[in-house]
């Protein structure tokens, strides 16, 4: 679990967020959401410990990120897969490398080690076949498929995905999705999606937190959202084409 308590971040004199509490919950798909200007990127980086706050608390279990030297702050990282928007791919490396370089970072293991990790890890995402082409060789789907692969190769307690199907058509954004959501409850992980795709809130919103102008304005999950009381959240549901037909539908019943 990561949990956050009354978290503060501005630049300059301008507030990004604003006393912002939340969990987030262990072996679950938690997914913040908001539209463009809401602070989620920002929110993210706090996680993370790119962006020190200005005020507040973010705890990985029980441990506050800002009391953490850099021995500790090493080994958190080495807890937490990223999968980064566009895939974000060496593509002068092979898939089998690409997925390999976390290992070859944060631990000692041998090359036949590391290799065994890999296969285990791409043979995981339906990917058995891919090891030595080149991220220019697959399709884009393949690419975010090699990314979740890397952010696992290490086992992680904690995985972070932004914009995990941004590029992507509507079936295969939904085979991405359900592969985040499937690891993670496999590996028992902490998996936080910063999106804006309101398919995979349906998809696999299991625990959702709302951002309007750097506060929560509403937490829930996927079965709730359509019964949201905040206007705002409301509007950031509808703004989808395939959500408005749905709500013009009910409303001629």
């Amino acid at each position: 679990m990561i949990r956050v308590k009354h978290l503060h971040k501005q630049f300059g004199e301008t507030s990004i967020l604003k006393d912002i509490s939340t969990d987030f919950q262990q072996g679950k798909t938690n997914l913040i959401i908001g539209g463009s200007g809401s602070g989620k990127t920002v929110f993210l980086k706090c996680l993370l410990g790119l962006y020190s706050p200005d005020g507040g608390q973010i705890y990985y279990a029980d441990r506050l990120l800002s009391d953490m030297d850099n021995n500790a702050r090493k080994q958190l990282r080495q807890k937490i897969g990223m999968v980064f928007q566009g895939g974000a791919l060496f593509d002068s490396m092979t898939v089998e490398e690409n997925v390999m370089f976390p290992l070859r970072m944060f631990t000692d293991m041998s090359h036949q080690e590391m290799l065994h990790q890999v296969n285990e890890v791409l043979s995981r995402v339906n990917l058995n076949e891919a090891n030595k082409k080149f991220p220019s060789e697959i399709s884009g789907g393949m690419q975010k498929r090699v990314a979740i692969a890397r952010a696992i190769v290490n086992n992680p307690r904690y995985l972070f995905c932004d914009e995990p199907n941004s590029g992507l058509d509507p079936k295969t954004a939904m085979v991405i999705d359900n592969l985040i959501m499937e690891i993670t409850q496999e590996y028992n992980m902490t998996t936080i999606i910063n999106t804006h795709d309101m398919n995979s809130v349906m998809e696999i919103g299991q625990n959702i937190v709302f951002l309007e102008h750097g506060c929560v304005a509403w937490e829930g999950d996927s079965t709730t959202i359509f019964n949201a009381e905040k206007q705002e959240v409301l509007d950031f549901v509808y703004s989808s084409n395939l959500f408005k037909k749905i709500r013009d539908i009910q409303r001629q019943k």
